[in-house]
């Protein structure tokens, strides 16, 4: 496969969304071929799931179906426009993957990180992200942003507690220790412009690299 596949991860209101838009559109000036994504979402079919695992009226999920849910939405857009677009040699940007369902539903929600590892294994077979970047940022600042943004998509997730967003933190904080490797962290309590900067220098740092 000769493409090159970056992820961008972060708690609620870490900013990455909007960044990521941003890095696409900079990268393309740039030369590159890319092409933005999000999870869960991307294609139709997992954009109906998103709606349906995001929906604040659906309180009574239990983990084990929301984390087989985002699996499925999450091999429909793998297998519809990831691969292929990495199989034709361009840079995949993609708004959350996998380490999103580690953290989330296998240590916010006690369903166990190697279990929800091994439900993903089957969705993704062996398609890891060559870079991820993680956006770092307090919980509470996070959901500051949140409350302040009045134009942001609200979902599910915004009605849980502080303590489930303190455990995705915790999560992630995991991940990077064991991904050291792959997963890159950014300082996202920092000027949108700085952020950006950031992330558009690790980028293209690993993209020259690869060359």
């Amino acid at each position: 496969m000769s493409g090159y596949f970056i992820t961008v991860e972060g708690g609620e209101g870490a900013g990455k969304s909007s960044i990521l838009q941003t890095l696409g559109k900079k990268l393309t000036a740039m030369g590159y071929d890319v092409l933005t994504t999000r999870e869960p979402g991307g294609i139709e079919i997992a954009e109906k799931i998103r709606k349906i695992i995001l929906d604040p009226t659906h309180t009574t999920m239990d983990g084990r179906t929301e984390a087989l849910l985002y699996a499925a939405a999450r091999r429909q857009h793998l297998a519809e426009k990831v691969l292929p677009a990495l199989e034709s040699g361009r840079i995949v940007l993609c708004d959350r993957f996998i380490d999103s369902s580690l953290a989330y539903q296998g240590y916010a929600r006690g369903l166990g990180m190697d279990e929800v590892f091994t439900i993903n294994q089957f969705a993704i077979q062996d398609c890891m992200p060559d870079m991820t970047i993680f956006f770092d940022i307090e919980p509470k600042k996070g959901l500051e942003r949140i409350s302040a943004n009045k134009d942001r998509e609200r979902n599910r997730l915004d009605l849980e507690n502080i303590h489930f967003h303190e455990q995705v933190y915790q999560a992630y904080q995991k991940l990077v220790l064991k991904f050291p490797e792959r997963i890159q962290v950014i300082n996202a309590n920092q000027p949108f412009e700085q952020v950006e900067a950031d992330a558009m220098n690790l980028i293209v740092s690993r993209l020259t690299n690869k060359a």
